[in-house]
């Protein structure tokens, strides 16, 4: 049998790897369209990751070595494969986000433009959000962040290649391996932070497309027996599959849980075509998907973030199934009358391509400047409808300086309100940045101040461990170190996302009780402030698009969801414990409120805007 996956030989078309292609996108679609099932499937990039460093790798290896390899000619076509339908997407992007996003939203759509055209949409989005994070399901070129990754790989790896070649053409397989764990090394290092630098920036994402070089190098010896051949590549195939569905978006990504599609990938890849699973791959069905799948991936994103964002609220399932439908026709529009004209050499000669890129590139470059220069563009909107938008910068001027979002321990002296000693102390999760701040404030016109100790998802109780912020327990322990270490400390202020579905559902309710206690214990009066009602939407954005006379949360999914707070409250106040309930400010009959005097109570969906929290702390009895 010959060899077919001979590193540097001029390979035969590779249907199976279309296949995988399909195999990669479908997972990505079907988890973007919160299909059910698929909630690892982000895994799809990696895939993709390997594929295209086998074979471009494999080209550049080739080019090289026969003494013609050409950085115009290797640009040429990418040019032709990336740029055609990247600019029509971004074209559409800009023009639909233009028509529909609010200005605090639409002030991001033309920036991320540039930064996609411009090839470090990872870069931009790295800045801005987390790729599991809320704020991300408003971006609708997100995910061109994989794009960025790519190129800047391809800008960098070519010319590695050729400088190895001419110096040290031996060492070529050595020193590429050397690269590839050093990129991995650093993607474990990095693997826990949450910043995002693991999963966004080519550094620690490098390893994945070296792992398909490699391949296209013959780093692998060459597996001759039949029956091992088929093991590995159903290896490699349930290794996706695994992650695709085990996976979720609290699994800590990218880093070693990388390691099965990227591994997987790779063993599809070595051991086809002459395999049960790359049979599978190379029907005709997987085929035709893995060669839309380009156009799949771009256009896919921008249809669900917009629709999301017209409706204000996820798909339904009908939802998911018509965008995921609709998906796959414009994917085939965009490869027949997009993609595959600008390919043709015949049709797009190279001048001629580069002529295109550049004259698209200062097109959309232009248009998007012009954008950016008029900041959100309010005037498309009535004023009104900009104030209501408006609420989702009501937050904290401290909320950045005095939210500890990754590392242990409490932040140091971030005290408010007047320049003297702290005599009170508001510890809990990030729903107490904004009450801090108006506590702060109504403390600054007595001459007193408050001390600020707020950590992102973790409640203030001791022994709690944050499913996603690993250095909760820590923090929650520093905290009332400093207390019992602080008699100058007086009273104490407790608060968090009460309503979480992570808080219900853990030992909280166990836990909340002993630190009150342990704080009692230490002389300290407590003042626990009840749940805020959480609404489901995106409170300032909604009332921008639809007005003030819209459905908000019942009150009766609110005590649903808090009922096992709340009714520990009668025996806490005979303890001594005094409660501040919102829902004596935001309940209001059987449904609950969400905007007071014209501005949003909310600068999200569940987070007080600094109005919300002014008006459960009306009065200032508390101090």
């Amino acid at each position: 049998m010959s060899d077919p996956t001979k590193a540097l030989g001029r390979p035969a078309y590779r249907p199976d790897i279309d296949g995988l292609r399909a195999l990669a996108v479908v997972p990505v679609l079907l988890f973007h369209a919160h299909v059910a099932g698929f909630g690892g499937g982000f895994v799809g990039v990696d895939i993709f990751f390997v594929i295209s460093g086998y074979l471009i790798t494999g080209i550049i290896a080739r080019e090289i070595d026969a003494d013609n390899f050409s950085i115009i000619k290797f640009y040429e076509r990418r040019a032709r494969r990336i740029l055609p339908a990247l600019f029509a997407v971004v074209a559409f992007v800009l023009i639909a986000g233009s028509w529909l996003y609010l200005p605090g939203d639409f002030e991001g759509v033309p920036r991320s433009a540039l930064a996609a055209l411009g090839f470090l949409a990872n870069v931009w989005f790295f800045m801005q959000a987390g790729y599991f994070q809320s704020s991300a399901e408003t971006m609708p070129l997100l995910h061109t962040w994989s794009l960025g990754v790519e190129e800047q790989f391809y800008i960098v790896f070519p010319l590695i290649l050729m400088l190895i070649a001419k110096f040290a053409p031996r060492l070529r397989l050595a020193a590429v391996v050397a690269l590839a764990f050093l990129s991995f090394a650093w993607a474990v290092s990095k693997q826990a932070d949450s910043d995002g630098f693991a999963f966004y920036l080519l550094p620690p994402r490098a390893w994945e497309l070296m792992f398909g070089a490699l391949l296209a190098l013959g780093a692998i010896p060459q597996i001759r027996n039949q029956f091992a051949r088929e093991l590995l590549s159903f290896a490699g195939l349930a290794a996706i599959v695994a992650s695709t569905l085990l996976y979720t978006k609290d699994t800590v990504f990218p880093g070693v849980t990388a390691l099965p599609p990227v591994v997987g990938a790779a063993l599809l890849i070595h051991c086809g075509p002459q395999t049960a699973v790359s049979k599978l791959l190379a029907m005709r069905a997987p085929v035709a998907i893995g060669l839309i799948s380009y156009s799949l991936y771009l256009w896919h994103w921008p249809l669900i973030v917009l629709t999301e964002y017209a409706q204000d609220e996820k798909l339904s399932e009908v939802q998911s199934i018509v965008i995921v439908s609709l998906s796959f026709a414009i994917a085939w529009l965009s490869w027949r009358f997009i993609e595959g004209p600008f390919r043709n050499h015949s049709n797009f000669e190279r001048r001629r391509i580069f002529a295109w890129s550049v004259g698209g590139m200062a097109a959309l470059s232009a248009a998007s400047l012009v954008l950016v220069s008029l900041g959100g563009w309010p005037a498309r909107f009535t004023e009104q409808s900009v104030r209501y938008a408006e609420g989702v910068h009501d937050i904290s001027p401290a909320r950045d300086a005095c939210l500890n979002d990754q590392i242990g321990g409490a932040r140091p002296e971030c005290n408010l309100g007047a320049e003297v000693a702290p005599t009170s102390l508001l510890w809990g999760d990030s729903h107490g940045v904004e009450l801090a701040w108006v506590l702060g404030e109504q403390m600054k016109v007595k001459g007193r101040s408050l001390a600020q100790r707020t950590h992102a998802s973790c409640p203030p109780a001791l022994g709690y461990e944050a499913p996603s912020r690993k250095t909760c327990a820590e923090f929650n322990r520093a905290v009332m170190t400093e207390l019992e270490a602080n008699p100058d400390i007086k009273t104490v202020y407790l608060t968090a996302f009460w309503a979480s579905d992570n808080y219900r559902n853990s030992r909280v309710a166990s836990q909340l009780p002993q630190t009150i206690e342990r704080l009692q214990q230490a002389g300290k009066s407590v003042i626990l402030i009840g749940p805020v009602p959480p609404q489901g939407f995106q409170v300032p954005r909604r009332l921008a698009m639809r007005g003030p006379e819209i459905e908000t949360a019942s009150r009766a999914s609110y005590l649903a969801k808090t009922n096992w707070l709340t009714r520990k409250f009668t025996a806490w106040q005979q303890t001594g414990v005094q409660i501040i309930d919102p829902a004596d400010q935001l309940v209001q009959g059987e449904t609950t409120i969400i905007v007071a005097d014209g501005q949003p109570l909310y600068f999200d969906s569940h987070h007080l805007s600094v109005a919300g929290a002014k008006r459960v702390l009306a009065g200032g009895s508390q101090l």
